[in-house]
């Protein structure tokens, strides 16, 4: 996307220009908010001008900005100590922050956690274990995922090509269409589910053809594509894909850093597929802002020895206090079924939206993980890239955080705990520029 400077503060653009001359320009901004201070579902800029907030940080706050539990947790840490290296030492409060992860992960066996401090660095652990405990060394990933930018996690990347433009993949991964029923790639059988025509093209083609299936240490998968567009996957597919990692000895592995932590009304986007995972992977939503990162392990599979794997900062203690007043408010405050009553809503409005705005292709998600995908008709499902671009950008000018998600489409991840008016006033902003959008392209 293309920011403008229309309705930027000087204190907002002055900052902006020192960034310029102070920052790598690999930094993708996607339009020039410039933050001073944040609470609960709000923001204000440099210059005084209040937003709303529909995107969280990307997902991340899912209790709000500076909840006054997590505020408090971080505060009383501080003043014990900071940092002592979880791979050297022991403190509670990761054992606890452990423990309460065991409690609610999606699996009924034994687990055991690891900690790291970012999405991609729970990615890199989850695929370093995969290699371990099978002693196999290829994967099967998806078109349009997004799994991170190290260079292992980058291997499983596939939203945008200038993400992965020059790099070597560090990790052999083989790619298979997701199951997006709304934009299919693969041509099914007459009758046939599109879930089922993927899991036929993954058996049939991919493991007949290209990769033998005993050589596969994993199946590493978002429960709903983030970056590649807020896509839910077609019904029935994740139950058939267990059947094929049973069948062949290779572990699934969940990408739940955007997903997870209640984002979709239940604490974890898989439960919604009835299977269980072998590895989950964690960081954004869990810890309220603060870096953490990390993986939910099948007890069995966390074989590798001292010192095998590990990290100097991950499990900070002040990042895992936080973290677990985080799941413990998402549990005391009733979050999840609040996430999933507000985003019931929003939808219900979108939806009705939708009769008056020819431009919504599709609204879909779960919980308060949303996506609306942008056309310029409904019939060629051509896609609006321009018109979604003229209402991130406008949005913004008019006090609303979006931030746009695959190639034509905007995710709306609010906070769980959202109040109403406010909901009512981001969908407000949002209808308008939506409308002022569609005069100027369709």
């Amino acid at each position: 996307m293309q920011t403008t400077l229309e309705g930027v503060g000087e204190r907002s653009r002055a900052l902006i220009a020192r960034d310029e001359k102070a920052l790598s320009p690999s930094y993708k901004r996607e339009y020039p908010l410039v933050v001073e201070r944040a609470q609960g579902s709000e923001l204000w800029d440099v210059d005084g001008r209040r937003y709303i907030d529909f995107m969280a940080g990307v997902a991340v706050h899912n209790v709000g900005h500076r909840h006054p539990r997590v505020e408090a947790a971080v505060k009383e840490q501080v003043e014990k100590f900071w940092h002592i290296c979880l791979s050297d030492f022991y403190y509670p409060q990761a054992i606890e922050l452990a423990e309460m992860l065991q409690r609610v992960a999606p699996m009924d066996d034994e687990t055991l956690i690891y900690f790291g401090n970012s999405g991609a660095e729970a990615v890199e652990a989850a695929v370093k274990l995969a290699m371990h405990y099978t002693g196999r060394t290829r994967f099967v990933g998806f078109q349009g995922a997004f799994h991170g930018r190290t260079l292992g996690a980058l291997s499983f990347t596939a939203s945008k090509n200038v993400q992965r433009a020059g790099f070597l993949p560090g990790v052999r991964v083989h790619h298979v269409p997701f199951p997006n029923e709304y934009r299919p790639l693969l041509v099914g059988e007459p009758g046939e589910s599109y879930a089922e025509t993927v899991i036929r093209y993954i058996e049939e083609q991919l493991f007949h053809t290209l990769l033998p299936p005993g050589d596969v240490a994993a199946i590493v998968v978002e429960p709903i594509q983030g970056e590649g567009g807020y896509i839910v996957p077609a019904p029935g597919f994740f139950p058939r894909l267990r059947e094929i990692c049973d069948r062949y000895g290779i572990l699934l592995i969940v990408d739940e850093i955007q997903s997870g932590a209640g984002r979709t009304g239940r604490w974890w986007a898989i439960e919604h597929e009835g299977v269980e995972p072998d590895i989950v992977c964690f960081a954004k939503g869990v810890t309220s802002g603060l870096p953490i990162g990390g993986i939910i392990a099948r007890k069995e599979l966390m074989s590798w020895p001292a010192g095998g794997h590990g990290s100097t900062f991950g499990g900070n203690p002040v990042a895992a206090v936080a973290a677990l007043e985080t799941l413990r408010v998402i549990e005391d405050e009733g979050l999840l079924a609040q996430a999933e009553a507000t985003g019931n809503h929003i939808m219900a409005r979108l939806d009705d939206m939708a009769d008056r705005h020819p431009s919504i292709g599709q609204v879909r998600g779960r919980g308060l993980m949303i996506g609306i995908e942008f056309v310029h008709d409904r019939i060629s499902k051509r896609r609006a890239i321009a018109l979604r671009n003229d209402v991130v950008e406008n949005a913004f000018v008019n006090g609303l955080l979006l931030i746009p998600c695959g190639t034509n489409a905007v995710r709306m991840t609010p906070p769980l705990n959202i109040p109403s008016a406010l909901v009512e006033e981001g969908l407000e902003i949002f209808e308008h520029v939506l409308a002022v959008a569609e005069t100027r392209h369709l």
